[in-house]
């Protein structure tokens, strides 16, 4: 969705799509200010035995905002305030180019994955995505829902 959208989140969704009144408590408890951070919802999902979708599903409902994507795809905010995106790598080792292109799909390489390569290779997803740019691959499929 794009910054047009925000706050209309929920149409993402068919019409009647119900509302998971536990789930829903559990994600106002940790919004703040209408955003729920990637990391937050993770460990939420965690916590709950819910998938991210659910917890992705339960925020579009409530009209609350994902933000500080783990991955940095929306931007990071730094100390002072101010925004950074992700940059391009430098040089991408041929271990790392074949875990990312074997893990593409349709020609983007999914965020569930790119978190697996992040955790295999004991790196952090912003770097997978940094690699992501050097090799021109874009990422998708959001567990959230965001993207």
């Amino acid at each position: 969705m794009t910054h047009r959208d925000a706050g209309k989140y929920a149409q993402k969704h068919p019409p009647g799509t119900l509302l998971d009144q536990r789930l829903a408590k559990a994600v106002k408890k940790k919004a703040r200010s209408g955003k729920l951070g990637c990391a937050v919802a993770s460990r939420l999902a965690e916590e709950l035995g819910v998938s991210m979708a659910d917890i992705g599903r339960t925020a579009d409902l409530l009209e609350i905002r994902i933000h500080n994507c783990m991955l940095g795809l929306f931007g990071r905010h730094t100390a002072t305030g101010q925004k950074r995106k992700i940059a391009k790598a430098d040089a991408v080792s041929p271990e790392m180019e074949r875990a990312i292109l074997s893990s593409v799909e349709s020609g983007r390489l999914p965020c569930a994955r790119a978190w697996e390569i992040a955790d295999k290779q004991g790196i952090s997803r912003e770097s997978v995505s940094s690699f992501c740019e050097a090799l021109e691959i874009k990422i998708s499929n959001c567990q959230l829902g965001a993207f």
